[in-house]
């Protein structure tokens, strides 16, 4: 033996090492006791092998004290495991080790939690012992699909003539910047630097310094609320900006990259083969959201003229009270039984609402079921049945009032509907384009015409429709990525005239004094020839949990702060002391 520590890693040794010796080294994974002969089963990164230990075997004595996780090295024989007892899950499942040395590295305490096995275990603990809960299969298996799915989307990047560039981390605070990380300058007492929440003026002044195709594999850093799908402190994106571009050519450069991983890594499930583009506003119309699951098969559809002035009052009676008054129908392809629709009913109810309507139609009854199908008649039904492409033994529901109000819970049942019904495909990555998303919005609180979206978006028109059009029918060159319901990044074509942003501003109530106080450097830029542009930043946090099928967005990150956006393993954020603080020249002004 040569090596310290080993000759072989774990998941290297096959049937052809037989009569070898070799020496390994890892972690105890666990002790069986077979009458008299022990087993360890070891494991490295790479793999797991199977040590058998005689009693008559030198190494008997030692293999008895060891433990789960102690550190161990085995010299030994390579020899094929008796017949029936393989192991066809293993790569190394044909061969055993015959132990004739046991040397331990470092003994483990007792384990907070085990490696062995997949147990649910609180998110506390998990987090606090991390390198422990990376030792187990599943996410151990996740942090290294990471590594691979990043290595795919550089590689693809720079197949696409993409070059990698580096942004700064220490920059100044944005001005929505009620989100930025500060960190105080010690040179500059009393002034902040911030984390940059997105690279995104960066990658702007990039393309203004005549670079063409720029991409990075961005950390931001947000002070944000956790959910399943965000971390809170800090995320990676796969950042993007190109030259002298459509949206189109965005949408053609970025397709192939995402398309390419997603088959690469899905497990076999369909991919989206041609992105479909879906105007935000169909996508509210049709699904209840602008990040819909095209998974699941429903379509909403507006049905408003088969209730007005029909003998179902409730609705009829809202129609002709408001114009803006809308009944939208949710298909629901197999529902057609009391029981279903008492059940959503029901559902609807413990969501706050007054309830849920409802026709179904069933075997041997002429027209549809159901209270509504009494009030409005069978030439009515008959209208909706054909209206939505629905059969007997399938069913649909209604949600009335002003769209803007309720498209959301609308949303939130089609997805109900489509879950219980179980018709929603589960092999598949369902992929689209949200486009047209308007420019502005009505702010309500503040009783002002807004930005609905990123600011420096070229509006669809130009100058012209800033100076002719309401704020409000104005659509920008603003696009996002959605996968099986999630959003997994926003894009657009940016506004490269001054001229242009001016006005942008203008309308949000912003003068030209904000524009240059906020985005100095910016527009300063663009005062000096700038180039069309646009791009977008793919969240790779994201796609990895979708690649690995995780539901929780801490299963694919190695390091994860908890939802309270504290790092349970390094104490982190901790005081500081009080020299640090008098380096900094900052005095604490904490709540009572």
């Amino acid at each position: 033996m040569t090596h310290a520590y080993r000759s072989h890693t774990c998941g290297q040794l096959r049937i052809d090492h037989k009569g070898q010796d070799i020496r390994l080294s890892g972690w105890v994974h666990r002790v069986r006791d077979h009458g008299g002969l022990l087993f360890i089963d070891l494991r490295d990164h790479y793999g797991l092998t199977q040590i058998v230990i005689d009693p008559a075997s030198p190494a008997f004595k030692a293999a008895e004290k060891v433990r789960s996780e102690w550190v161990i090295r085995v010299d030994g024989k390579v020899q094929p495991r008796p017949a029936g007892t393989e192991n066809s899950e293993l790569p190394t499942g044909l061969i055993e080790i015959a132990a004739s040395e046991i040397t331990v590295h470092s003994e483990a305490r007792e384990l907070p939690l085990p490696v062995f096995g997949d147990t649910e275990y609180p998110e506390d603990i998990r987090l606090k012992y991390r390198f422990l809960d990376l030792r187990r299969d599943r996410i151990h298996g996740n942090i290294m699909k990471r590594g691979a799915i990043i290595d795919s989307l550089r590689r693809r990047m720079k197949e696409q003539g993409f070059f990698e560039f580096q942004t700064p981390i220490l920059t100044a605070s944005s001005p929505e910047g009620a989100r930025d990380y500060l960190v105080p300058s010690r040179v500059h007492p009393g002034k902040f630097y911030a984390l940059p929440q997105a690279p995104q003026q960066f990658k702007q002044l990039l393309m203004m310094s005549g670079f063409d195709r720029y991409f990075q594999i961005a950390p931001c850093f947000r002070d944000e609320d956790a959910r399943a799908d965000r971390s809170p402190g800090e995320f990676y994106q796969l950042d993007i900006e190109m030259s002298f571009v459509t949206q189109q050519d965005v949408f053609d450069a970025v397709e192939p990259v995402l398309r390419g991983v997603f088959e690469e890594f899905g497990g076999g499930y369909s991919v989206t083969p041609k992105f479909p583009m879906i105007a935000f506003r169909d996508s509210v119309r049709w699904y209840g959201t602008d990040k819909p699951d095209l998974r699941n098969p429903i379509k909403m559809q507006n049905v408003t003229e088969h209730f007005r002035g029909s003998g179902f009052k409730v609705f009829a009676g809202m129609i002709a009270a408001d114009p803006k008054v809308e009944v939208w129908a949710i298909p629901a392809p197999k529902g057609g039984s009391r029981a279903f629709c008492d059940r959503m009913n029901s559902w609807a109810q413990q969501q706050g609402q007054p309830g849920l309507g409802y026709v179904f139609w069933r075997d041997g009854e002429e027209g549809a079921a159901g209270p509504i199908a009494k009030n409005i008649g069978l030439e009515r039904t008959e209208a909706i049945k054909s209206q939505l492409a629905l059969e007997t033994g399938d069913a649909a529901f209604f949600v009335a009032g002003v769209p803007a109000k309720f498209y959301k819970f609308a949303g939130e049942a089609r997805t109900k509907v489509g879950q219980d019904l179980d018709i929603i495909a589960n092999d598949r990555f369902d992929f689209c384009w949200i486009v047209d998303f308007p420019m502005y919005e009505w702010n309500e609180d503040d009783k002002k015409v807004d930005f609905s979206h990123n600011p420096f978006s070229m509006p669809q028109g130009g100058l012209e429709a800033l100076e002719s059009k309401d704020p409000l029918d104005i659509l920008a060159y603003q696009y996002d990525i959605v996968c099986n319901g999630v959003e997994l990044s926003s894009g657009a074509i940016r506004n490269h005239r001054p001229d242009v942003m001016k006005k942008a501003f203008e309308i949000a109530g912003y003068a030209e004094e904000v524009l240059l106080e906020k985005f100095g450097g910016m527009y300063r830029a663009f005062q000096y020839g700038a180039p069309p542009h646009g791009g977008i930043a793919p969240g790779v946090d994201r796609i990895v949990m979708l690649l690995c099928n995780e539901p929780n967005i801490r299963e694919v990150v190695p390091f994860p702060m908890n939802q309270q956006a504290e790092d349970l393993l390094m104490g982190a954020p901790s005081e500081a002391t009080p020299k640090q603080l008098r380096e900094l020249h900052i005095r604490l002004n904490l709540p009572e």
